[in-house]
């Protein structure tokens, strides 16, 4: 795919999502001089210690996209099993495709070139509803949220103060 192509696919997309926009989540470009770099903001998912929350993050698209997934990096600070200490977001959707060489994860799992910024946010807020603790980025939150006795910082959907959730 050359990155002509790529860039339409792109445009194309968030087109799409401007259209019709997908609960949960909005999208747009960071640059408008840059459709490989998008920013979005996720709600929390209702029934979640995320619930009322606020998340912005970043998708950065490689020029070859969608052969290549891209990467996601949350902004706003969040406290998550599937999220490493500076952001990162860590699910198998979001990983090179083919076989993973420690044998986690199956090729099907990883990511396809049909996948489509709608199709990663609502993988993303699936996990925000329910994290794989069995294959954390951060351990220190896939073991806190096991024992319970946690804390998470959410920022409220009202711009307020952020709030301290006990779990």
């Amino acid at each position: 795919m050359t990155e002509l192509q790529s860039a339409l696919l792109l445009r194309r997309q968030l087109a799409e999502l401007n259209k019709n926009p997908v609960e949960g989540f909005s999208a747009g470009l960071i640059d408008d001089n840059d459709l490989y770099r998008w920013e979005v903001l996720i709600i929390g998912p209702p029934d979640t210690l995320y619930e009322g929350g606020v998340f912005k993050a970043h998708l950065t698209f490689p020029k070859d996209y969608p052969l290549r997934p891209p990467k996601m990096k949350f902004i706003t600070e969040i406290w998550h099993p599937n999220v490493d200490k500076n952001g990162d977001v860590c699910i198998s959707i979001l990983h090179e495709p083919g076989e993973d060489k420690y044998g986690y994860e199956k090729p099907e799992e990883r990511w396809l070139p049909i996948h489509t910024v709608e199709t990663i946010m609502i993988s993303v807020i699936s996990m925000l509803a329910d994290p794989n603790g069995d294959s954390p980025a951060n351990v220190d939150a896939a073991l806190t949220g096991r024992g319970g006795g946690g804390k998470l910082l959410v920022i409220k959907a009202d711009g307020n103060t952020p709030e301290e959730l006990q779990y």
